[in-house]
């Protein structure tokens, strides 16, 4: 089995920073492509950023600029440095992760289970 348990949220005003963390545990024999997503009160969720095992990245046009997403494959850990936060930023930020749990190749993709950011104005 593997977690993912993700740290980091807060309340921060609006022009502050946050840097969120996701750290995977459990049966691991590497991480493919690992990401953060959002979910606001009444909205869908959403993507925010994803970084690939070789550390290419994709950003939602909202965020670029302003956020940066890494990653520690040593650590199996990946991280959203937020900076120029914003009120409409507020949300539940979640982790994602693709994981191969098997010598052969097997993947399975997890979620953390969320953590509340909350940027006042």
């Amino acid at each position: 089995q593997v977690q993912l348990v993700e740290s980091g949220g807060g309340l921060v005003q609006a022009g502050g920073s946050l840097r969120l963390s996701c750290a995977a545990s459990g049966t691991i024999f590497s991480i493919n492509a690992m990401g953060w997503y959002r979910q606001a009160p009444g909205k869908q969720r959403e993507l925010v950023a994803t970084i690939t095992s070789g550390g290419s990245t994709n950003y939602v046009d909202s965020v670029k600029g302003r956020f940066t997403i890494s990653r520690d494959n040593a650590k199996n850990t990946v991280y959203l440095q937020m900076n120029s936060l914003k009120p409409e930023d507020t949300a539940v930020y979640s982790c994602n992760a693709e994981v191969v749990i098997t010598g052969w190749g097997t993947r399975r993709g997890y979620w953390g289970q969320g953590t509340q950011v909350t940027v006042s104005s």
